[in-house]
């Protein structure tokens, strides 16, 4: 679904499967959908680190704020490209593609 990681594309996408031919973004406004899972690892992810430097190793409001900021930065890029293709798994599992090179 995407160019290499480490490529300058960070967050573009690729328009078709290279193999099948499936056409990625069905309709304008397709992977909306995909932003109900990034929040989902955001705060699965985010939240427990903050949770224990604020709580257990007893870090101040500001500074466990920046962390949650930069950790947030850090991982906007994968979890941006991971909850597409999670959408994608989830939508063409419900409503299957019959000829896959629309």
């Amino acid at each position: 679904m995407f160019p290499p990681l480490l490529s300058h594309r960070l967050v573009a996408m690729n328009e078709t499967c290279e193999v099948c031919g499936l056409k990625f973004e069905r309709e304008p406004g397709y992977f909306l959908g995909a932003m109900y899972f990034s929040y989902t690892m955001g705060v699965l992810t985010i939240l427990p680190v903050s949770l224990l430097l604020l709580l257990v190793a007893g870090w101040g409001l500001v500074p466990v704020m920046i962390e949650m900021f930069v950790q947030t930065l850090i991982s906007m890029p994968l979890f941006f490209r991971y909850s597409r293709v999670m959408w994608a798994h989830l939508d063409l599992a419900f409503i299957p593609v019959e000829d896959k090179r629309r």
